[in-house]
């Protein structure tokens, strides 16, 4: 084996090594050909011993991460060939790996021009099936904090039926941080250190581009709930994370794969049948379009207002931060302005913000794309383009936002265009999705309506 890093895009195998758990911190090592190791590793704070019982479930747990995790270094060089070493995969852990890289880098592909339909095979040497065990995981959940809106509606509806939940969140984001600590809950922040050997191989040419981050998210606070004792893991993606951001080449390409339904459903469905059986994964927000979200966190008042962000530029990982909690500029922060004005006081919504994004003539393409005239919805985790234009059309009917540029070019300009039919608000405010939501939490769904 070489101690030298050289182009991924040159290597024929992409290797996923070992994985192990000491001491509350799992190591995961991946390598491209014979290259030196990628060890990448997730700290657990505090972390008991493996409770008894719980062996098994925390062990396929830990081989899951693994191999989802993975996929942050399998796109550096996408070679044609994947080996995992060890223990050969079932059926559906190789089909569960095979679904998350194709589709999960489908962004990925698109915007480097590349199509990994045939390339991504991962191997198996058994049947799947059968039906793990339940390991006696205590009722109470894990409620994942991004920062903004929608992780806090989901953790008061939680909070409103008296259902016992940590807020939890994975890396060091102080904003996230913050937010958590607003929620009032307990506190649980994971550490996930990235194999430094991979900006190495970024400097060295290696393929660069999105990566479905929630499903790693996903992996991870699976192996905190075996180790921790929870019993269910509950996101708040909503509907419109299941619509693609555009079609190229004959396949879909969205940007929130790994918040869609689709994902959610198998990955809901592998952890009962080979990690644990009594393990729910879910969203509490799944039936809810954007805009029905965003008017339920404006009915939670102030008590979040000065804390949280959907500004993705905070959450880079590498490169400068907006000075604010808003930068202005990025198609989050556009789209959670306009989702909101509609169900806030334009003073407000505009000291949160800072200023009026709707009255920039610069902004104009910018929100044409998330009205999808024009241009296709952005790569970002924003809603659907008709929610977008029922928001828009609703404040081209008010006298205090009417006039504002993007307002009056809406009116004037788009709206004539537009089947007026398909333009009301009040539908996008009802329940219309299938959700995986456990019994024991259907009452914070109810505290949604």
């Amino acid at each position: 084996m070489t101690s030298v890093y050289t182009d991924p895009r040159a290597s024929q195998r992409f290797r996923f090594v070992r994985h192990a758990y000491v001491d509350g911190v799992a190591e995961l090592a991946y390598a491209f050909d014979d290259g030196p190791e990628l060890v990448e590793r997730v700290s657990f704070p505090g972390a008991p011993a493996v409770p008894a019982g719980r062996e098994t479930a925390f062990a396929a747990a830990l081989r899951l991460l693994h191999l989802v995790a993975g996929v942050s270094y399998y796109k550096a060089g996408i070679p044609g060939t994947l080996v995992v070493e060890g223990e050969p995969l079932d059926e559906d852990s190789a089909s569960l790996a095979d679904a998350l890289y194709l589709h999960g880098l489908a962004e990925f592909a698109y915007r480097n021009r590349l199509d990994l339909r045939g390339r991504i095979r991962f191997p198996f040497a058994a049947k799947g099936g059968g039906k793990a065990p339940a390991v006696g995981l205590p009722k109470r959940s894990l409620l994942p904090i991004g920062g903004g809106k929608d992780s806090v509606v989901a953790v008061e509806a939680v909070k409103s039926i008296g259902a016992d939940a940590t807020a939890v969140w994975v890396g060091n984001s102080p904003l996230i941080a913050a937010c958590a600590a607003r929620t009032g809950l307990p506190t649980l922040n994971i550490g996930r250190e990235l194999a430094p050997g991979l900006f190495e191989l970024n400097r060295l040419g290696a393929w660069n581009g999105h990566i479905p981050v929630t499903a790693i998210n996903s992996a991870i606070l699976t192996l905190a709930a075996i180790l921790y004792g929870y019993d269910s893991i509950v996101f708040a993606n909503e509907r419109s994370a299941s619509v693609a951001t555009l079609e190229y080449d004959g396949q879909e390409v969205n940007h929130q794969w790994s918040k869609g339904f689709g994902f959610e459903k198998t990955f809901h469905d592998y952890l009962h049948s080979h990690v644990a059986a009594d393990l729910d994964y879910c969203s509490l927000l799944r039936p809810w379009s954007e805009l029905a979200v965003t008017s339920a966190f404006a009915r939670l008042g102030g008590h979040y207002f000065d804390v949280f962000s959907s500004c993705n530029r905070n959450f880079k990982i590498l490169g400068p931060k907006p000075a604010d909690r808003w930068c202005g500029q990025c198609p989050k922060c556009h789209f959670v302005f306009l989702a909101l004005a509609p169900f806030m006081a334009k003073p407000r919504l505009l000291s949160i913000f800072g200023r009026n994004l709707l009255d920039d003539d610069a902004l104009a393409g910018a929100f044409d794309a998330l009205l999808e005239y024009k241009d296709h919805k952005p790569f970002e985790c924003v809603g659907e383009g008709d929610e977008a234009r029922a928001a828009l059309a609703a404040l081209a009917e008010r006298p205090e936002w009417r006039e504002d540029a993007l307002v009056a070019r809406f009116r004037t300009e788009i709206l004539p265009q537009i089947d007026r039919a398909d333009l009301a608000l009040a539908p996008w405010l009802m329940p219309g999705a299938s959700h995986l939501v456990p019994e024991r939490l259907r009452g914070a769904l109810d505290a949604l309506g």
